[in-house]
């Protein structure tokens, strides 16, 4: 059993939260923790909540208020003129800038707060990140937020069939690709194994080596936001296009750190969702391949089954790195609302993980 070494704020703390899934992936959204977070721009906020706040992550994330599969995400007051709110995501592995699954869950708990109120049958909402400003178009039905449309920030290769040296798997060919993080892919095959839910031990594991030795092997470092510069998920994924059959997918989410010389530290948890911004770096790599054309629908199936529909809408540049403009939408449900609350005399203020579920911790 592992927890933090210490409270981070003194007295009792009480956070509120809409519970919601994205097509299967738990969102925990935090409505009041502004205050708990520093900065004038999203990238200050995302470094200071990767300097500062892990205590806070841990105790959303981890027992016993949460669970291995659970992600979280901080709505926060936006820094852009004309934007509702902004983003921080938290996932088992760290804070992260952007997550599609995430933002969805975002909308729909912002909607279940009163924090905008829908007119209409659907409702636009302007999004800060720290990767840029992220737009979405939520469809209402009766009130709630039935499903989103995010139109992510630029997507782009960084390199195509990369020859990776994978301990246990040989050479295995990736993409590393950024979809509002950066990605390793590579065929779920080419690692052996099949993408079944009963190989989910297996998958995790083969996953989490494949990220190890791709972020030995491949630097990365966003053009516009240098404090973007690792491999945060990998996707291993069905290959290349079928006509008449869905893609299919699951991303690793690993517990850092992963260790060349521990094999108890490669291991994960598969994203019950098909992977937003996993679902736009795939699509940035079919596109850079030839294999799928602007506005061409991309339905992509996680390994619970769950469908996120995909598209290609348009191009650009980053810094001059040519990428494409993709959206991706998934259907939502808040499953409830919650206040989370740590009492001073609380021997737990961080939460704790045990290994029966857990990846050990290393700190």
């Amino acid at each position: 059993m592992t927890a933090a070494s210490g409270p981070f704020v003194s007295g009792t703390l009480a956070l509120e939260t809409v519970e919601v899934h994205a097509e299967g992936e738990p969102g925990r959204v935090v409505l009041d923790a502004a205050h708990l977070v520093r900065g004038d721009s999203m990238a200050e906020r995302l470094a200071y909540c990767r300097e500062h706040l892990h205590p806070l992550r841990e105790l959303l994330l981890h027992e016993p208020r949460g669970y291995p599969a659970l992600c979280a995400v901080l709505l926060l007051p936006p820094v852009t003129p004309g934007a509702d709110f902004g983003v921080v995501v938290l996932e088992q592995g760290g804070f992260t800038p952007m997550s599609g699954s995430n933002t969805m869950c975002a909308v729909a708990g912002a909607v279940e707060a009163g924090l905008i109120v829908p007119d209409g049958d659907t409702l636009d909402v302007t999004i800060d990140t720290a990767v840029g400003v992220v737009r979405a178009r939520a469809a209402i039905e009766d009130g709630r937020v039935a499903a989103v449309t995010v139109a992510n920030v630029p997507s782009f290769v960084v390199g195509l069939d990369i020859p990776l040296e994978v301990p246990e798997l040989g050479t295995v060919p990736v993409d590393v690709v950024f979809g509002g993080q950066f990605f390793v892919q590579a065929r779920a095959t080419d690692c052996g194994v099949d993408l079944a839910p009963a190989r989910g031990r297996e998958l995790a594991r083969a996953g989490a080596l494949v990220k190890m030795a791709a972020r030995q092997q491949v630097p990365v470092r966003h053009p516009v936001n240098p404090d973007v510069d690792d491999i945060a998920l990998v996707m291993l994924h069905s290959g290349p296009r079928t006509a008449g059959t869905d893609s299919r997918n699951t991303v690793v989410l690993t517990q850092d750190p992963l260790l060349p010389g521990e094999p108890s530290t490669w291991t994960g948890i598969l994203d019950r969702s098909p992977c937003g911004t996993g679902t736009c770096a795939r699509m940035a790599a079919l596109h850079a391949r030839g294999d799928l054309d602007l506005d061409e629908e991309f339905r992509h199936r996680s390994i619970i089954d769950s469908l996120f529909v995909g598209r290609l809408v348009g191009t650009t540049e980053v810094d001059g790195t040519p990428a494409v403009l993709p959206t991706v939408t998934g259907r939502t449900w808040v499953t409830g609302r919650a206040r989370w609350s740590v009492h001073p005399s609380d021997p737990y203020p961080s939460g704790y993980t045990v290994g029966d579920l857990w990846a050990p911790e290393r700190r």
